[in-house]
Parts: structure tokens; C-alpha cells; sequence
């Protein structure tokens, strides 16, 4: 595997677009809230506007960096299922064997048991 020099394009592109988008959202909230204050005659409460949008700042940075990493992330799941996947006919095997197993030792158990059953019926008393 390379070593990775840094995001894709695509990856960059997609950052670009993100932050343009959340750039564009604040404006036109600014925007907003001006023309509000402007023409409201509920101007105290439209005051308390900025500071609310202030204290989604910490929201909207962890937004941010968990865009940063999913590309990392699905990278990663993407590996993981692949590597699922592949052991796939490996784990057919081993459940094969295992069953064969559990029957090989089963066999001789029931046998025994339907041995020892008629006689406990026979001798309630006794035992083996």
C-alpha cells in the first residue's frame, strides 16, 4: 500500500463544498437576522438570535472534524468487510469440521445412551 499524501481531490473538493455551504448558511442567517432587526417589533428576541447561533459554534466545529474523517473511516470499514469477505469460505470449513466433529463424538454417546435408558427404565434403583 502508498503512503497517502494528503486528501484526494475528491476529498478536497467535498471539504470545499462543505465549508462553502456552511459559510453560505451563516451569511444568509446574518442577513436574516439584520433584516429582522430592521423590521421586527420583537427586537428582544431577535437579539438573543446571535447569541444562540454562538453557542452552536462547538456543534458545528465537531461537525467539521467528523467530515474530516470519514473518508478515513469508510476507507477502513471498507477494508474491513473486504477482509470479512475473504474469510468467508475459510469459516464454511472450519463449521464443516466442527460439525463433523460434534457428530464423530455424538455418535458414540447416543449409542451408549440407548443402552443405559432401557436398563434405568428396567432398574430404577441401580445406577451405571
Amino acid at each position: 500500500m502508498g503512503s497517502r499524501r494528503g486528501p484526494s481531490r475528491k476529498e478536497g473538493s467535498a471539504k470545499t463544498a462543505v465549508g462553502d455551504q456552511i459559510s453560505q448558511s451563516i451569511e444568509s442567517t446574518s442577513n436574516l437576522v439584520q433584516l429582522m432587526l430592521q423590521s421586527s417589533p420583537a427586537q428582544a428576541e431577535v437579539m438573543k438570535l446571535p447569541r444562540s447561533l454562538l453557542a452552536k459554534t462547538a456543534t458545528i466545529k465537531n461537525t467539521e472534524v467528523t467530515l474530516e474523517q470519514m473518508p478515513g473511516v469508510i476507507s477502513s470499514l471498507d477494508a474491513h468487510i473486504d477482509n470479512g469477505l475473504q474469510s468467508v469460505p475459510q469459516l464454511r470449513t472450519a463449521t464443516q469440521l466442527l460439525s463433523n466433529i460434534e457428530s464423530c463424538q455424538l455418535e458414540p454417546l447416543k449409542a451408549q445412551l440407548a443402552d443405559e435408558v432401557p436398563e434405568i427404565v428396567k432398574n430404577p434403583g441401580k445406577t451405571g
